[in-house]
């Protein structure tokens, strides 16, 4: 054992002790002298060592006897869990980890970073002398000695013997002090590569001295540039002035302050030498079918339906719909009359004033004294949203007009589906029977006794049955696909904003207690029961079964105006007011798949076609732009978006162009409605 008092005093190595019982000393020290036993610790009193154990037992000692130094020694807690360790067979120091934790690592990370092998000795050849360096220095002592490097060179003060050989040669030579070579010498340094500076841009006509008039500026505009920051102004610091010949131009006021920010910008801003990549620009495009390949799809302008207004000023045509067998087409305008066409002959059937309902259902508006003439003129509330009931056997359709939501019967329907129709509206016309009473106070179902001649001889009834009233502006209606189910969307009315009615029940249901932004539109899932609900940024998808959130869409635009749902029920596409076209895959990602911006304008509209892969937008640009969206069945592949045609044929009016568009149910054609009042319907030709 080592001694704390001063380590091992018996230096005899290993010799026997009991070669010095006949002694007085036990060994000798490291300075010769002898180590004497000590007279305590006499031969064979065992007794006195037991009672003495006894004594530090009874203290919390633990002494063993140092028979080589003939000393005791006290040992220490740590010195006695080293022992106790040793003798169970475990490591003896308790910090050491036998099982330490694994690091993770692979082939390319620095030893130093991961701490592989960092337990580990160093080799030998570490510790010896590289052969490799005796060579080179033994080489660079011979041309030491040879006189062909010098001091200087070894300790970096000159890059090249050559230079230094050269000074020596001629120094005593005359020499030209221009010799033409300065720029060649430059280069041939070693350095960082020169980058001139941006050029500035050429003067414009505010800096000429005759400038135009429009460029000169008026007292208030020089109050107003005096009140701004010189970076915000439209000149920066100059002020243009009209001279009467050059020599009248006096020096420029701002000359030293200009160049002085020029030169701080040119030193502190760092600039860069990027290299640019000679790369094909059509090797960057992607590789896209032509447009040829991808028909049928609407091409051309076929048949245009004018509608009938009294004035000088087509009334705007806000939204148009089809029947699901593609026979008729509906059309809501700003003088809220709802017209229902003939497709193939573009003869208008029938007339719904649609205003005047709303009107009279709407218990605010009556008793204003005014004459039915006045209010149809001047008070004329809009169709803002019109749709046909999607089931072939449910021949209705819904018009939303002001605070109100009109069921109108379009009479179009045959013998088999008359009796289904009836059934249909049965609850309806007898003012519905709202059982929620939290639904009740936002919707009320409203009785309508309007009837005329039905379109077709096997119906029964026609014109509109009933009106669901709000207590705010309604903004858009959507049937679910079954075509019993439809939602309303009301943005002012908060938690109310969102309504879903039952039309064969007459029965109303508010799904949400708390209004989360401003609803702008709603739609069903095609085949689940998921509800879309888009405000302005964002769209959340609403499980109706489990009452509960599923996701909420990231669009990434400013204000969504549209939005519609694949026939699979996969994919989602959005429109908004700042031009995008956002693309959904509901099964990948809650942000868009891809961004779409081909219009110049707002987009008003966006939607599917139910039976071929296509989409369309309609914009305030005039335009209408055909996609090729095919959604493969196979999962690992992408959707194909393929921008096949424009379409154009309205025109602008007050920065309103297509308003609305709606695919024919079973051929590649599309109908749009514009601002400008009129109906186009696009065919494949």
């Amino acid at each position: 054992l080592n001694l704390r008092d001063g380590g091992i005093m018996n230096r005899i190595g290993r010799v026997p002790l009991h070669w010095y019982d006949e002694y007085d000393h036990i060994g000798y020290d490291a300075h010769g002298r002898k180590v004497i036993k000590s007279a305590s610790l006499g031969d064979g009193d065992r007794v006195d060592q037991a009672l003495a154990n006894a004594d530090n037992m009874g203290k919390g000692k633990f002494v063993v006897h140092d028979l080589l130094n003939d000393k005791n020694v006290e040992l220490s807690a740590r010195q006695l869990e080293l022992i106790r360790r040793i003798q169970n067979g475990a490591y003896a120091h308790p910090e050491f980890d036998g099982n330490p934790d694994y690091i993770d690592y692979f082939s390319g990370v620095d030893p130093e970073i991961s701490g592989l092998n960092s337990n580990r000795y160093l080799p030998k050849s570490k510790f010896q002398p590289s052969k490799w360096e005796k060579l080179q220095v033994d080489k660079l002592l011979q041309k030491l000695e040879n006189g062909d490097i010098n001091m200087e060179y070894l300790t970096g003060k000159v890059r090249d013997m050559n230079d230094v050989n050269r000074r020596k040669q001629d120094k005593d030579k005359p020499f030209l002090l221009w010799t033409g070579g300065e720029e060649d010498e430059l280069n041939m340094k070693k350095g960082p590569q020169h980058i001139a500076a941006p050029k500035l841009p050429p003067p414009g006509h505010a800096e000429s001295y005759i400038p135009p008039d429009e460029y000169l500026p008026t007292e208030e505009e020089i109050k107003q540039w005096e009140e701004m920051d010189p970076k915000d102004r439209p000149h920066g610091l100059l002020i243009p002035k009209k001279f009467p010949n050059l020599r009248s131009v006096g020096a420029y006021e701002h000359s030293v302050r200009e160049t002085f920010e020029r030169c701080l910008d040119l030193y502190l801003c760092p600039r860069v030498m990027k290299r640019r990549l000679n790369i094909d620009p059509e090797s960057l495009v992607p590789q896209l079918p032509k447009a040829s390949d991808l028909r049928p799809f609407p091409t051309a302008k076929c048949i245009e339906y004018k509608t009938p207004f009294e004035g000088d000023v087509a009334p705007i045509i806000r939204c148009v719909t089809t029947c699901p067998d593609g026979q008729y087409v509906a059309s809501g305008a700003s003088d809220g009359f709802v017209r229902l066409w003939e497709v193939e002959t573009g003869r208008l059937l029938r007339s719904w004033n649609i205003s005047k309902l709303a009107r009279s259902a709407d218990p605010e508006s009556k008793g204003t004294g005014e004459s039915e003439a006045t209010d149809s003129e001047s008070i004329a509330q809009p169709v803002v949203s019109l749709e046909w009931n999607p089931n072939r056997s449910h021949h209705c359709l819904l018009a939303v007009a002001g605070k109100c939501a009109v069921v109108i019967a379009t009479g179009t329907e045959g013998n088999r589906d008359t009796e289904i129709t009836e059934a249909l509206l049965t609850s309806a016309k007898r003012g519905g029977n709202v059982s929620s009473s939290k639904a009740s106070k936002a919707v009320q179902w409203v009785t309508l006794s309007e009837n005329e001649k039905p379109v077709s001889a096997f119906a029964t009834l026609s014109g509109p049955i009933c009106a669901l009233r709000t207590k705010t502006m309604m903004a858009r209606v959507r049937w679910h696909s079954k075509g019993d189910y439809f939602v309303t969307v009301s943005p002012k009315s908060g938690a109310a904003a969102v309504l879903i009615h039952q039309l064969s029940k007459g029965n109303s249901q508010q799904p949400f207690s708390k209004a989360k932004g401003e609803a702008q539109v709603a739609c069903f899932h095609p085949n689940k029961p998921f509800l879309f609900v888009a405000s302005q940024q964002h769209v959340r998808v609403y499980h109706l079964v489990k009452q509960a959130m599923v996701k909420r869409l990231v669009s990434g635009c400013r204000w969504i105006s549209s939005l519609d749902v694949h026939p699979s029920g996969d994919h989602l596409i959005v429109g908004s007011l700042d031009r995008r076209v956002v693309w959904f895959d509901l099964d990948l990602s809650h942000t868009p798949y891809k961004t779409l911006k081909y219009h110049e304008r707002a987009l008003r509209d966006v939607e599917f076609h139910p039976r071929y892969p296509l989409m369309a937008s309609a914009s305030d640009d005039g335009s209408v732009h055909i996609f090729h969206s095919m959604v493969y069945a196979d999962l690992m592949r992408n959707p194909l978006i393929v921008p096949v045609k424009i379409l154009r044929g309205h025109s602008v009016r007050n920065k309103h162009g297509v308003l609305n568009i709606s695919f024919h149910p079973t051929q590649p054609w599309i109908f749009s409605a514009g601002a400008d009042g009129r109906i186009f319907l696009y065919q494949d030709i």
